[in-house]
């Protein structure tokens, strides 16, 4: 073919293109940062779980009985262990929260040493429990006590 009537080919050949669908996921739209583990089920039960392990570990940093120190190791075991095998290990949970695991670690330890330093001082320990912020499994109905009634 000369020059001439492969141009003329090309002119009147319109450019083939390819369609892609334009299907956009929430996780590629909104980013990692972008949608509230309150709105995803399985990751408020991991933060649920975690939340929970936490709570364990103070509650029973000073237990006597066989119970609670047994709660604590097993606690203690679940927080050191780097195992990925199973869904709710603390390597999961923190990697699908977004969470630094080697930060709450030595949070958690830091915890720990303070609440041992300060037994030892005599100071009282106090403790402060978790409040759940997000949610909407609980809601406040009709007046508060003591409220009187407006017509």
């Amino acid at each position: 073919m000369t020059n001439a009537a492969t141009a003329q080919r090309t002119a009147t050949t319109p450019p083939s293109v390819e369609l892609e669908p334009e299907v956009v996921l929430p996780s590629q739209f909104y980013g990692k940062g972008g949608i509230d583990a309150s709105l995803q089920p399985e990751k408020r039960l991991m933060l649920a779980v975690l939340e929970d392990a936490v709570g364990t570990f103070q509650k029973y940093t000073w237990a006597r009985d066989r119970a609670g120190q047994k709660l604590l190791a097993e606690v203690e075991e679940w927080f050191t262990s780097d195992d990925h095998d199973w869904p709710y290990s603390f390597m999961n949970i923190c990697n699908a929260l977004g969470l630094e695991a080697d930060f709450l670690r030595s949070g958690l330890r830091r915890w720990k040493q303070a609440q041992l330093d300060a037994r030892v001082d005599g100071v009282k320990v106090v403790r402060f429990p978790f409040r759940r912020v997000n949610g909407s499994r609980h809601a406040i109905t009709g007046r508060a006590p003591g409220m009187r009634h407006i017509a």
